[in-house]
């Protein structure tokens, strides 16, 4: 039996991904990951073959930086990174014009390179990345059933009958105040990608399979199990109700190989800490990292830094009994953080609910204000915008999640627990095999 897992060239994807091929390779299987070059040494690492697949121009191995970017996705990385200095409006609104032509990239000539990969492999499985756009319109085409994974916020599939639109944010927390007005034009602007998206994966079905109809809504396409990596218990019961068949696996965790020098400083004392991370794209956005640095500092509380892309001498003194590195272990660190900081990321956020641990969330773009938004409402998390917040705010923000009350607590906990018990590489094979 052979297990096939298509993803972009973005490490923050294939991470989830890879955990779920673990129970096949475990069971004795062959996993096969078509991926771009950036990750193929990931994909090495969990002990799976790699096939070349390029989905898109860009590529993260796991700290992204716009120099490093072919020529035009490095323009539109600094364009992206300076819309979200303006804001949430802005940054949505940039999106939502990128998304006019990079989302499917090249979709015919890709399409049928996805089904050459699949006539080669001849695989029994197939989990696909639900961003994987030309991969999952190659197998719509070919009448190939899969796995089509949401690795972010559940509204990344929007639901027609909740009215929702992709790219406009159903929810965001407290801290953001948007205009109506320009809330009304972000959303027209939504659905004018939308059905400019649904014309081009049309006109790419019609060459790949003329017989099949057309789609109304390509970003409401799906593949035939549909499987969220995400907690079931943060998603309000009505949504839930509109979904066809579906999984929600709560996370999906990769074992991480143990860092000597990590395990000792988490093991050097009691002492809480704080893990802080804002992923491998926004880490470029140092302003917020030193604010968040400096309210850890004056506050004298411990802390892990993941700088990423920023330059570690504009965080200033760092204290002798902080851990700091480019990239940290997340997994090993959440397990014993007391609180997290982060931009939002639906890793960042699933890994630390399994783990119990709660967030302070300074959402930047995307589906971040939605995952935001609803740690906020269930007390797992204080969110705060990230271009206002001050120090101060930070600090108050930090405290109030260092000391939840007992009953949050206790329910974050227990939340932990079923994540931890879930074994979601297991739960997919077994929903497949059924």
């Amino acid at each position: 039996m052979t297990l096939l897992i298509i993803s972009p060239d973005y490490a923050s994807h294939l991470y989830p991904l890879a955990a779920l091929g673990t129970s096949w390779l475990a069971a004795g299987e062959r996993v096969v990951v078509a991926t771009g070059p950036a990750t193929a040494s990931i994909v090495e690492s969990f002990g799976f073959e790699h096939t070349p697949l390029q989905l898109s121009r860009g590529s993260n191995p796991g700290v992204i930086r716009a120099e490093e970017q072919p020529q035009g996705e490095d323009d539109a990385l600094r364009g992206f990174f300076s819309a979200t200095r303006n804001g949430m409006i802005d940054t949505l609104t940039f999106q939502a014009e990128a998304r006019m032509n990079d989302l499917m990239w090249e979709p015919v000539s890709t399409a049928r390179a996805v089904q050459a990969i699949i006539e080669e492999i001849q695989p029994h499985t197939i989990i696909v990345d639900h961003l994987a756009f030309s991969a999952r319109l190659a197998m719509v085409a070919a009448g190939v059933h899969h796995i089509d994974v949401v690795l972010g916020h559940p509204t990344a599939l929007p639901l027609p009958l909740a009215a929702e639109v992709y790219g406009y944010p159903p929810a965001w927390p407290a801290a953001f105040s948007p205009d109506e007005s320009e809330l009304q034009e972000l959303k027209n602007l939504c659905l004018q990608v939308s059905e400019s998206f649904t014309t081009e994966w049309n006109q790419a079905l019609a060459v790949l399979a003329p017989h099949l109809p057309p789609s109304p809504d390509a970003f409401a396409e799906h593949g035939d199990l549909l499987v969220f990596n995400y907690p079931e218990e943060l998603v309000p019961m009505e949504r839930k109700e509109l979904l066809q068949q579906h999984l929600f696996l709560g996370s999906s965790v990769r074992a991480e190989p143990t860092d000597p020098r990590v395990s000792q400083w988490i093991a050097s004392t009691n002492e809480p800490y704080v893990y802080v991370s804002f992923g491998s794209f926004l880490s470029v956005r140092s302003d917020v990292l030193i604010k968040v640095v400096t309210a850890l500092r004056e506050s004298g509380i411990r802390a892990a830094i993941a700088y990423g892309s920023t330059e570690l001498e504009s965080l200033g003194e760092i204290p002798d009994h902080w851990l700091v590195g480019e990239f940290l272990p997340q997994v090993t660190l959440l397990e014993s953080a007391a609180v997290g900081v982060t931009h939002g990321g639906n890793n960042s956020v699933t890994e630390s609910m399994t783990f119990g641990v709660p967030l302070v969330v300074l959402p930047f773009s995307t589906d971040q204000f939605a995952g935001a938004a609803a740690l906020e409402s269930t007390g797992f998390g204080a969110a705060l915008a990230p271009n206002t917040a001050t120090v101060e705010e930070i600090k108050r923000a930090l405290e109030t999640m260092l000391a939840l009350p007992m009953d949050k607590r206790t329910a974050l906990h227990e939340l932990g627990q079923t994540l931890r018990q879930g074994d979601g590489p297991n739960r997919i094979r077994s929903a497949r095999n059924a």
